[in-house]
This record gives structure tokens, sequence and C-alpha cells, in this order.
């Protein structure tokens, strides 16, 4: 099914043979069964990021900064594979467009990748993923005020309830061999999430202009030559020499797993079921990640994390509620 959702989205024309033999309802149905699925994939790939990532840290395998370059130069050289099986024809032609490209490369792909990773290293996965469901929370704030949007009463409880629920995280301070420095791996995390939200409200007029994988590429591609200068030390420190075949694999699963696809199925689930659809599937990504670090790491799920968790997902809820949904 993964294999089906990657085909049909980068190579629609081959199956439109396909597409004629088949009753329009039954198509679109799987199709929106596929999108589903992608999105399912997704924040399980995310979450699956969360803990190798721990993991490769918590052996000193490799450095932050070492894993984020590795993600971005291979996650580049992916899509550039893709754009050498079926070239795109759309061009970036505006050179007005070039700017705003550079933005997104920025705030998307090297502040919001870089402070993830480092943040990540320091504090707990459950943490990291929590605070991540704040990232819609601003993004509904900050375009409210940027873009002059109404600024209704849920949305204002709903940020109050996501930062009440991101100071419980950061103010609990509970420190174990699974973290080792909460307060500034959590502050680094909550950076991220305010990076990754100019950076969508940078992208959302390029995605009414280029389809997904144009931009998706073009970000990384900036991306590899802005980290390089920050990254590259600790790229080469690495020692390659110490990995076995379950840390190549973690590797593996961050890199094309939890970067590449689950980048593509977010793409394709975007397009198939809309932004709305899409992002309620951010509320599996705790889940997948609290399954993962108590069956996997050993993790507890105190009262504060729960606590915590309660806040957030009330809060990303209201951030979303509208008066007419009342």
């Amino acid at each position: 099914m993964k294999w089906a959702v990657f085909i049909y989205t980068f190579y629609p024309k081959k199956l439109t043979c396909i597409h004629n033999l088949l009753p329009t309802k039954l198509f679109e149905l799987k199709k929106t069964i596929q999108a589903h699925l992608a999105l399912l994939a997704t924040n399980l790939f995310f979450a699956v990021n969360l803990i190798c990532a721990k993991e490769l840290f918590k052996g000193s395998f490799i450095k932050p900064f070492g894993l984020n370059l590795i993600r971005i130069v291979v996650t580049a050289i992916l899509l550039w594979g893709l754009f050498l099986f079926k070239p795109e024809k759309t061009t970036i032609n505006k050179r007005a467009h070039w700017p705003r490209f550079l933005l997104c490369a920025l705030t998307g792909i090297v502040i919001n990748q870089l402070l993830f990773i480092k943040g990540l290293s320091y504090t707990y996965p459950i943490h990291a993923s929590l605070l991540m469901l704040i990232t819609p929370i601003l993004i509904t704030f900050i375009a409210s005020w940027l873009l002059q949007e109404t600024l209704h009463i849920y949305k204002i409880i709903g940020l109050i309830f996501g930062i009440t629920g991101a100071s419980v995280l950061i103010l609990a301070r509970k420190q174990d061999t699974h973290a080792v420095d909460v307060l500034l791996g959590d502050t680094l995390i909550i950076i991220n999430a305010i990076s990754y939200t100019f950076y969508f409200i940078l992208v959302k007029p390029l995605m009414k202009i280029y389809p997904p994988i144009v931009i998706i590429r073009t970000v990384f591609t900036l991306g590899v030559f802005i980290a390089l200068p920050f990254c590259w030390s600790e790229t080469i420190s690495t020692p390659w020499h110490l990995f076995h075949s379950i840390q190549w694999m973690e590797l593996g699963l961050i890199v094309v797993a939890g970067t590449f696809l689950a980048y593509l199925f977010n793409a394709f689930g975007i397009q198939q079921l809309g932004a709305s659809v899409s992002g309620t599937y951010i509320y599996l990504q705790p889940v997948f990640t609290a399954v993962m670090t108590v069956v996997l790491m050993g993790d507890h799920l105190q009262l504060y994390k729960l606590i915590a968790a309660f806040f957030i997902f009330s809060g990303l809820y209201l951030a979303n509620k509208t008066p007419q949904d009342a």
C-alpha cells in the first residue's frame, strides 16, 4: 500500500488506464484510504524517528548536528533521484520567489531540524512529541496576527492551554539517563516549533503556485548549503567504525522513513484530504511515542506528563475550533 501511495503521487499519468477501468467512486475511495494510511504512517515514522535518534545519542554514536546534516543531504539526494525518474516541468522562474524559498529553507529545514534534534538529545522523546503539538496552536495564533484573521475566544483559550501544558513539562525538570538537561531541551523544542510556525506561514503562498514536491525538494536543497557550515565538524567526527547493524538500521529509519517518506506521505495526505483532516493525525504522534518509549526504552508516564498532555491536546482542539462548532 505504501508503494501504491508513492507511485500514484508521482506517476499519476501511468495509472490513467487503471483509473478508466475502475468505477470513479471506487477509485476515489481507494485514494482516500491510501491518504489516511499515508498520514497514519507519517506520524508513526515521526515517532520512530524520535526513538531511534535518542538511542543513537544515548550510545554516543552520532552528534545531533551531524545526524541532521545526514538527514538533510540524503533526503535532498533522494528527492532529486525522484526528479530524474520523473522530471518536473515546473520551474521556479520568478526571481522574487527565491528569497521566500531561502527563508523557508532557513526556518523549515535548518533552524527547525537543527534545534529539534539538538533539543531531543537533551530531553525526553515524549516531551519533544508533546511540545511539537503546540506548533498548530502557534500557527493559528500567529496567522491571526500576521494575516489579520479573526482571533476568537477559542483560539485565545487554546493558546493559554498550550502554554500551560508546555510550562508543566518544562518546570517539572525531571532528569534521568534518558534526559541530561530537560529545561534546555524543551526550550530548544519550543523555539523549533516557533521556527516551523513561521515556515508554515511563509510557504503558504508558494503552495498556491508550485507543486508540493517542488517546494520540498527546493527547500531541502537550499537547506543543505545553509546547514553545512554549522554541521560539518560534528558530521566528520562521527565514529562510523563503531556502527553495527542496529545503528545502521536506526540511521536508515531516521533518514528514509522519518524524513524522506514522512515528508512525501504527509504531502500526499494533505493533497488528498486537505490540511484540516491531515492535521488531526498529529494527535497520534505522542501516543505512538509514549507507547514506544515505555515498551522499548523503559520510560514511565508520570502524572505531570499526563497533565501536560491534557492541556496541550485541549489547547490544540480549542485553537482549531470555530464559534460555529459550539
